[in-house]
């Protein structure tokens, strides 16, 4: 073959080689370009991600690494390059500090670390120098190399570190259980401290099993949100007492499944606290019987019943009478046994379908249902009273008390509680009138003065606040001279409607209701505005009532009404009965003291009708003594009568005080009196009580006859 041939053909050759040489070569720069693309495409996908991610090949070399990886070591970022063993770069950031866990165990730790990158699914945290937490997992791939993944936990470990503070300190007591099977996953201290089951055997129990009662789990109700509304349940203790809990329910992750934390509020102490509270509502706090207001709804529960049948329910109100005494004379601490002993005693009489209940201070009600006719209602009071007879052995003392009741019928005198009620309670001041110690049934008739009276109430209290009333007065007669040295204010009332109506039927309302003290001070007031018009030697005289003693401010009262009328204090005399000196005697006499240190004049009225008159003559020196005038009537004809006046007028002049005999309507009973030397007289047969307007013709009239009885006098003697 000729050599230009040969020549050809190789150079030939040579051409097609280079150019499969170039085109491999542009075919792997191609290829390399494609592989670069790829990789930054595969970088700018990673680096998007949240959590850290790396890549190693099977010996443990860097391939690539994202973004979030490099932030993440942040402090060995430096050391990250391809081909790089994460062995050394590990080794290298426990030298220079970064992985405080190391401390002290260096080689140790970073054998433990190499170890873990070969064994994939093993999750595990790294704590860094800067305090951050990692979790740290790593998984194999087909070749042997590593992706490993990296998540910053640290705000997660922040809060599970606040939530086992706020769980494991809590002093409210604590459980977690899993959503799934009601199982007990977790208690903190004040559960175990609370419930008195230790921490294992708390865990082997479900919700169910401290549940006393309940048969669903605290959050088998609809959650608003991760959230149970508040409810109260009983719970069982390890030692098998019952609490009242308040359960406060929210869903959350615990130890990686679905669970809810119950915070359980310890009630039981408010629970009894609340039932104490509606036990005291509705009971006397003394007795424990039922109170008015209870014993209301049980009548009325017991009326709806017997309404159904022809049978009769009697309402029995039972008085104690006495009882002040006892409390007074033996104390109250003695009183208050006594009460509770009469309760006991009246429940051991009752049925236990009957009612009984304590109204007031010393009254009791009664009621029982299933009566056929009223004599088996007084067969009951019988029974109630004889109950009570029985002495009383309190602190060593045999006490006798003795009763009163009243009774009303239901459905003939009512068929509803308040209605009974208020008639039995009219009954009982009907049998206390007229026999103690007895019982009385209710009549028609009371309920219409009842009526009346309560009119005569509201009535006087609107006259009380419109000052309507007025003083009458009644002179105060020397006997020696025959005239006048002053006036007793007696109040009249002249109604719109009813005319003058008589001091006898209104004055025992103002006692019983507590107006007597708002009549007694205008009285009071009237009569020092008339009084200082009259001449300076005339006083005038004002009944004071227990009661106005009992307000505590008669002294500021008086110097009121004198200060007000620019009255001379001794032109102003208070009379005051002797029973008001048994009440609190000491007050009682401090005050009069005071009174008479203004220079007012003092009276005893209705002298000898008291107990213990010539004590309290000893323990007061009152300016006068007026003598009742039921001694003074009939008193020409009536020896023993006057044996107790000539008593009394000597009595009065040993002690140098003024004796008035009152109620003085003969001249037969004047006459024995200044034959005696009574001082003063006061009745009808010198004057009845009369208004301001005639009191200076009075005085002026008295005048006179004192000038004539001189002249004759005078006349007599030439």
């Amino acid at each position: 073959m000729p050599a230009t041939s040969r020549s050809a053909r190789l150079t030939n050759r040579e051409g097609a080689a280079a150019g499969d040489i170039a085109r491999m070569r542009a075919e792997a720069a191609a290829a390399i370009a494609e592989a670069q693309k790829s990789h930054e495409r595969l970088r700018e996908a990673i680096d998007i991600l949240p959590q850290g991610i790396v890549f190693l090949d099977a010996e443990g070399r860097y391939i690539l690494w994202n973004k979030k990886y490099s932030e993440i070591y942040s402090r060995s970022a430096d050391l990250f390059q391809p081909g790089a063993r994460l062995q050394d770069t590990i080794r290298i950031g426990v030298q220079r500090g970064d992985y405080p866990e190391a401390i002290g165990r260096e080689e140790e730790w970073i054998a433990e670390r190499v170890d873990r990158l070969y064994r994939p699914g093993e999750r595990h945290e790294q704590v860094l120098a800067d305090g951050r937490c990692i979790l740290i997992e790593e998984r194999l791939i087909g070749d042997g190399g590593i992706i490993g993944l990296r998540v910053d936990i640290t705000e997660l470990k922040q809060r599970e570190a606040s939530f086992r503070l706020l769980f494991d300190s809590n002093p409210v007591p604590m459980i977690i259980c899993a959503l799934e099977d009601e199982r007990i996953i977790g208690v903190n201290d004040a559960a175990v401290q609370h419930y008195g089951f230790d921490r294992a055997a708390f865990e082997k129990l479900t919700i169910r099993n401290v549940q006393a009662f309940e048969i669903d789990p605290p959050w088998a109700e609809a959650l608003t949100g991760d959230e149970l509304t508040v409810r109260t349940w009983k719970h069982v203790r390890a030692d098998g007492s019952l609490i009242d809990v308040a359960i406060y329910a929210r869903r959350l992750v615990y130890a990686g499944q679905p669970a809810v934390l119950l915070a359980l509020m310890d009630i039981t102490e408010r629970k009894q606290a609340e039932a104490r509270m509606a036990f005291m509502a509705q009971h006397d706090s003394l007795t424990g019987l039922p109170n008015r207001s209870l014993l209301r709804q049980r009548m009325d529960e017991m009326l709806l019943h017997a309404r159904r049948s022809t049978d009769k329910v009697a309402v029995l109100i039972l008085g104690l009478d006495g009882f002040r005494a006892v409390n007074d004379t033996l104390g109250h601490g003695v009183g208050d046994r006594l009460l509770r002993a009469v309760a006991k005693r009246l429940r051991s009489i009752l049925r236990e379908e009957d009612i009984i209940a304590r109204l007031n201070s010393d009254e009791f009600a009664a009621v029982q249902n299933g009566m056929t006719r009223p004599e088996d209602a007084g067969l009951l009071a019988r029974r109630l009273l004889e109950a009570i007879a029985d002495p009383f052995l309190l602190d060593g003392q045999s006490v006798v008390m003795a009763a009163t009741i009243g009774i009303a019928m239901a459905p003939g005198d009512g068929d509803e509680s308040d209605r009974l009620l208020k008639h039995a309670t009219m009954a009982l001041s009907r049998a206390k009138r007229e026999s103690r110690g007895s019982f009385a049934f209710f009549e028609s008739e009371m309920d219409a003065r009842a009526q009346k009276r309560r009119k005569i109430e509201l009535d006087l209290r609107a006259a009380i606040q419109d000052e309507l009333l007025q003083p009458h007065y009644q002179p105060l007669i020397e006997l020696a001279s025959g005239t006048i040295t002053g006036f007793e204010a007696l109040v009249r009332w002249p109604h719109p409607d009813r005319g003058m109506i008589s001091p006898a039927e209104f004055i025992p309302v103002a006692e019983e209701t507590g107006l007597i003290a708002g009549l007694g001070g205008l009285m009071l007031r009237r009569a020092c505005l008339d009084a200082v018009h009259w001449p300076d030697d005339i006083r005038v005289a004002v009944n004071l009532s227990p009661l106005q003693f009992r307000v505590g401010n008669l002294l500021s009262v008086v110097m009121d009404a004198l200060n007000k009328s620019g009255l001379q204090a001794k032109r102003l005399e208070l009379e005051i009965t002797e029973t008001l000196l048994l009440e609190k005697s000491g007050e009682v006499l401090a005050t009069l003291h005071a009174l008479r240190a203004l220079g007012v004049r003092i009276s005893m009225d209705d002298f000898g009708t008291g107990y213990s008159s010539l004590s309290y003559l000893r323990s007061f020196p009152f300016d006068k003594i007026k003598i009742d005038q039921s001694f003074v009537r009939d008193l020409a004809g009536n020896r023993e009568a006057q044996a107790i006046v000539r008593s009394i007028i000597s009595l009065g002049a040993g002690l140098g005080v003024t004796i008035t005999a009152e109620g003085v309507e003969t001249e037969a009973e004047l006459g024995f009196l200044r034959e005696l030397g009574c001082h003063e007289g006061q009745g009808f047969l010198f004057s009845g009580a009369r208004p301001n307007a005639e009191v200076l013709g009075l005085l002026k009239a008295s005048h006179h006859r004192k000038l004539d009885a001189s002249l004759q006098a005078k006349a007599r003697v030439a």
